[in-house]
């Protein structure tokens, strides 16, 4: 495994992590959870990703049992959370957003469900411009002051929304969002390759991305339609399908997986490959259902060295419909 600092923050993380939306509660139980994450802290990962609203909290509250049956040392992993969207259904005011309230609350309750005595990450889920920046920025401050939480960050948030947050830290000399959850794969670029760029170069951000796979797309499993045990096919997620799936993509994983054949590897280890090879990516986050999937994730520090610039230049050309032309 390889690790990589946050951001300019002194915290290491593993350059593959692992998270629990969708999955935890939803497609698999304790026992599997319990087998995915040996799995992955036996291969290095030190990173786990939770919400408050995955699941409902109850992610959050299987996480929980699983790390308290391992026993495994508290500073040997990096454990978050994330809130914004409430739990609750449904929901009454200030059981939502970024208040200093709710914040507060839910950054208690993550501790609960976590049965842990504070966060090392703890995420702003979505910006919220009901609420005053400096209100937002207060809370996290005194959240890490009351030992709480070690570091904060920002999940889907603007570049200005960023700044922002940075300059209002400054004025009042509080700590500042060393973090950003933003969601990178081959499908969706935008943030980490163009939108971020002068914040990583003026104040340094650590990224945690999130979906790497496009939920499944780029592991080439929906190539001939939605399996029924799959992400995709799960009840009340019609939404991540409209999103991720389209003929054009799948076109482009065919063309991906012939070249993944070539390589002698996976689509799905090619693709996240693909995400760690940006020097601004701290760490991609792996969701997995079963432990050959996780195996194959885990294959992508193997594909590393191979994504030379002809193969990340066949990449480009596949993914922008462009024809690779011979050299004479």
């Amino acid at each position: 495994m390889q690790y990589r600092r946050l951001g300019k923050s002194g915290l290491q993380v593993s350059l593959l992590s692992f998270g629990s939306w969708v999955t935890f509660h939803k497609q698999i139980d304790d026992s599997a959870a319990d087998e995915l994450m040996g799995m992955a802290y036996d291969a290095g990962i030190n990173f786990f990703d939770n919400a408050e609203t995955y699941a409902l909290g109850q992610s959050e509250a299987m996480m929980g049992r699983v790390l308290k049956k391992k026993g495994w040392d508290r500073t040997s992993y990096v454990l978050s959370s994330k809130a914004y969207f409430g739990w609750r259904k449904p929901k009454k005011p200030n059981q939502t957003g970024l208040s200093r309230k709710h914040l507060t609350e839910a950054c208690h309750e993550a501790l609960q469900r976590l049965q842990t005595d504070y966060l090392d990450l703890y995420f702003c889920h979505r910006p919220d411009k009901t609420v005053p920046m400096e209100e937002v920025v207060w809370t996290m401050n005194h959240l890490i002051q009351q030992g709480k939480v070690l570091y904060w960050g920002t999940s889907e948030w603007s570049a200005q929304e960023i700044m922002e947050a940075h300059m209002v830290a400054e004025r009042y000399r509080l700590i500042g969002p060393t973090m950003e959850q933003p969601e990178y794969s081959m499908f969706h670029r935008e943030k980490m390759e163009n939108e971020y760029l002068q914040i990583f170069k003026s104040i340094g951000l650590g990224t945690t991305i999130w979906s790497p796979l496009a939920a499944g797309v780029l592991t080439g499993k929906y190539n001939e339609g939605i399996p029924e045990d799959s992400r995709l096919a799960i009840k009340g997620f019609e939404w991540l399908a409209a999103k991720q799936l389209n003929e054009q993509r799948i076109a482009k994983v065919r063309q991906l997986t012939a070249l993944a054949q070539e390589l002698g590897c996976s689509t799905a280890a090619l693709a996240i490959a693909w995400c760690a090879r940006n020097e601004n990516v701290s760490t991609v986050i792996l969701g997995a259902t079963k432990a050959s999937q996780l195996t194959q994730n885990l294959e992508a520090l193997a594909v590393l060295p191979l994504l030379t610039p002809e193969v990340l230049e066949r990449i480009e050309a596949i993914l922008q419909n462009k024809p690779v032309l011979p050299e004479w």
